[in-house]
């Protein structure tokens, strides 16, 4: 079974780095709302828009999408 994309995205988490996908990690951890288990593009990348205020630009969700990805082959 394919993990869920907030699965992938919690082992970017870490408070001590500077890293944008890190610090997506990081915020993504504190929104309560964060759709867990989504798998879909479409459904986070509309979340993210309206509700992902703590993300300077959706450039990194889609470079950590990317990583997601690879991380799943």
């Amino acid at each position: 079974m394919r993990r869920s994309f907030y699965q992938y995205l919690m082992t970017q988490r870490n408070p001590e780095s500077t890293e944008e996908v890190a610090t997506f990690a990081n915020n993504a951890f504190f929104d309560q709302s964060f759709p867990k288990q989504a798998q879909s593009f479409d459904e986070l990348s509309k979340y993210l828009e309206l509700n992902g205020n703590y993300l300077l630009s959706m450039s990194i969700f889609d470079d950590a999408w990317q990583m997601y990805l690879e991380s799943e082959n």
